[in-house]
């Protein structure tokens, strides 16, 4: 019965997105949004047509489908642009994944710490399943004809490429939690992160250049000549996610890996581009998840929250990114317009559900810590849905001021 109310909501929503895909990104809606809705309406609060249990008591079905959408999610973001657009990113990601994210990671948990007054483990856990930019509601700000025509190639770039990259990378972070947590030794905790990344990394561009190979192959044969290139390679990241799973290493970033190492080996700069999976998983794969997300949320913990809630998301919202992105500013040569609008539109998202369920299911958390987190996410999901539009609107115009004044400064007498 669950199931197949899932189901008929997530086709009529599909139905809905379909009908008016042409005027979403133009609208302060997104489909995680409407997703979301959804399921709060027919939760077991409001019609009870889909009874789930809150996340604080059952995670292990959000935790398998936020890690399925999320390596369908990264691998759109490895396919997203050709190489030669990607290499000429590398330094600015870089400086985001060494400074930005451990510093979020460092944030969030002071601020869970000095509001909920959290354990430092507790906090640690919260402040590091938080830290990566999440893929699927960045793709809702970075793609589509309004992006592209209001927002830079290397703004769109530097942030999808941040939120793939970061989704595995931040695994390391957490290991490090959970060893604080006292479930892991500091040897441990080591050799896990050294083996979950390095034998990702190895894994998924070797799975990578095996799938590029064999596109290559059939499409010489004619094997594959019309297939779409998205059921491959939605396919591919499947794959190589139930092989990171069989040999316990981060799959996420496996997937990230395999999808750089197929658009290098297998697609091609022209067809990398071409690739049609990010309407895809924008518009219907994130569906299924914030239905269920929606109808598992735990009111009754929020509530016991109480003032400290709000005051909590709103403080990781504006803190968490915000100023660490002014900060390096000058180093990410980012004109002020630009850091803001990256330093905003960093979400938390899939990725802080898939890292709180990880934790939750590893060695158990704390409610509060499943809650506050669920509340963060979820506010965070509302904030950046109804301010994409706008986001684009203000740094069109901040732009385009700067450009006025530029010229008047170049025209002027001297």
């Amino acid at each position: 019965m669950k199931l197949d109310v899932v189901l008929a909501v997530v086709g009529v929503l599909g139905v809905m997105v379909a009908a008016i895909s042409a005027k979403m990104r133009r609208l302060p809606i997104s489909e995680p949004l409407l997703g979301l809705a959804a399921g709060v309406l027919l939760g077991p609060h409001l019609a009870g047509a889909l009874a789930m249990p809150p996340l604080t008591v059952e995670h292990t079905l959000l935790h398998e489908v936020s890690r399925i959408l999320l390596a369908i999610s990264v691998m759109a973001v490895a396919l997203r642009y050709p190489i030669r657009d990607i290499r000429p990113r590398g330094r600015d990601v870089v400086i985001l994944l060494i400074i930005a994210m451990p510093v979020m990671a460092a944030v969030s948990a002071g601020l869970a710490w000095a509001i909920l007054g959290l354990p430092i483990a507790a906090a640690l856990l919260f402040g590091t399943a938080l830290s990566p930019t999440d893929p699927v509601l960045a793709s809702s700000v970075v793609t589509g004809d309004a992006a592209e025509a209001d927002l830079p190639a290397r703004d769109r770039q530097i942030l999808s490429l941040e939120s793939g990259a970061n989704d595995g990378l931040a695994l390391p972070l957490v290991i490090v939690a959970i060893a604080a947590a006292g479930s892991l030794s500091a040897a441990e905790a080591v050799g896990e992160s050294l083996w979950q990344i390095l034998g990702a990394a190895v894994m998924g561009a070797l799975m990578g250049w095996l799938g590029g190979r064999a596109l290559r192959s059939g499409e010489k044969h004619g094997a594959t000549a019309h297939a779409p290139a998205l059921f491959f390679t939605v396919v591919l990241a499947l794959g190589i996610l139930g092989i990171a799973g069989l040999i316990h290493v981060d799959g996420i970033l496996a997937v990230f890996v395999g999808g750089l190492a197929f658009n290098r080996t297998g697609t091609g700069a022209e067809r990398a581009a071409e690739v049609p999976i990010d309407e895809a998983v924008n518009r219907f794969a994130v569906l299924p998840l914030f239905v269920l997300l929606g109808a598992a949320l735990p009111w009754s913990q929020w509530g016991e929250l109480g003032w400290r809630g709000p005051v909590l998301v709103l403080a990781v919202l504006v803190l968490r990114r915000i100023p660490i992105v002014l900060l390096l500013r000058r180093p990410l040569r980012l004109p002020m317009p630009d850091a803001l609008y990256l330093g905003w539109f960093g979400p938390v998202g899939v990725s802080a559900l898939f890292y709180l369920t990880l934790e939750a299911k590893r060695i158990g958390v704390q409610d509060t810590v499943l809650a506050a987190g669920s509340l963060v996410l979820v506010c965070s999901t509302v904030a950046f849905g109804v301010t994409g539009v706008l986001g684009r609107v203000l740094y069109r115009r901040a732009t385009a001021q700067g450009k006025q004044v530029t010229q008047l400064g170049d025209s002027a007498p001297s």
